[in-house]
């Protein structure tokens, strides 16, 4: 994989070459030019038909790829967001408010990261404190009040486990989205765009529909953390990524989720718009779905559905 990427780096590199070198001299390089895109497709074709666990593990992580607010702003429609969990402070790791999709008004609710070291700080890195996912789950509850289904974007590496989260009752915060989640009078779908990490992940994931992108990953923890606790040595993360079953095709195999939503090739972060397009068509089918069924055969499904995962011998 990293000897492709090099070979691509170096590919593209000639590619602007010739082409700034066409601009700017007037001479016709189409078919060099052809040839040098024809190469890349192939050579990106064939990094990623086959790629490991553990590349899947770098692309979910990868600094371009589309945050929740860039997909909320090519997928919806008229989104207004809502700020703070009435108790203690906002929480800009999770972001949340209303918003429409096709003439269907919707809530969506997401974990954020940054694009750059400021932005990342600011965002803790896409991990939540309590007061996030209590903002969270008051969102939840009003969409319920008003009937609005609820969207969720899931892309953090787990909540935050620092002091004052502790202090603040972070395990609470995320068992309490569990159990509202599980009974809410409204549509969920959830969709997996990045990391799904922990229960951080869940907090938002107890979704009617739950997708993930073909590249993203969904786990327990970390590979990193798998390994400390496992073979109390984090450096084989990449032998744990292999294990974990982690990938939206293992989870998918197993029953855990619903769909695989296909990305552009080279990931989500080589065609953002493409990617919105495939997203926004999985959520206004499976809400065309959803909202026809009764509000208690909706609840009953999702709680048969979670109550039937896993298997054992």
């Amino acid at each position: 994989m990293a000897s492709l990427d090099k070979n691509l780096e170096e590919l593209e590199k000639q590619l602007e070459a010739l082409k700034e070198f066409s601009n700017t001299h007037g001479v016709d390089l189409s078919r060099e030019i052809k040839s040098i895109e024809d190469k890349i497709i192939e050579l990106r074709k064939e990094a990623y038909s086959n790629l490991s666990p553990w590349d899947k593990v770098n692309l979910a992580r990868h600094s371009g790829r589309p945050t929740t607010l860039e997909y909320i702003e090519r997928i919806f429609e008229d989104f207004v967001e809502l700020h703070g969990d009435r108790s203690f402070k906002d929480d800009f790791a999770i972001v949340g408010g209303i918003a429409s999709i096709e003439g269907t008004p919707v809530t969506v609710i997401g974990h954020q990261k940054g694009r750059d070291t400021k932005e990342n700080i600011k965002r803790n890195f896409g991990m939540p404190h309590p007061e996030g996912y209590r903002k969270a789950l008051r969102l939840m509850k009003q969409a319920e009040k008003f009937r609005r289904p609820i969207i969720c974007f899931i892309d953090t590496p787990g909540a935050f486990c620092g002091i004052g989260a502790e202090e603040r009752g972070q395990g609470e915060a995320i068992a309490k989205n569990l159990m509202e989640m599980a009974r809410l009078k409204t549509p969920i779908i959830s969709i997996i765009i990045g990391e799904g990490g922990s229960g951080g992940a869940l907090a938002l994931g107890v979704g009617d529909k739950i997708y993930m992108l073909e590249h993203s990953i969904y786990s327990v923890l970390s590979p990193e953390g798998f390994a400390a606790i496992l073979w109390k040595d984090s450096t084989k993360a990449k032998e744990a990524a292999e294990v974990m079953k982690i990938t939206a095709q293992d989870l998918k195999s197993f029953n855990i989720i619903d769909g695989i939503i296909p990305e552009p090739l080279g990931g989500a972060h080589k065609d953002m718009e493409q990617m919105s397009q495939e997203i926004k068509h999985h959520i206004t089918t499976g809400l065309k779905e959803l909202k026809i069924k009764p509000v208690e055969e909706l609840i009953q499904e999702r709680y048969d559905k979670f109550r039937q995962m896993g298997e054992y011998k």
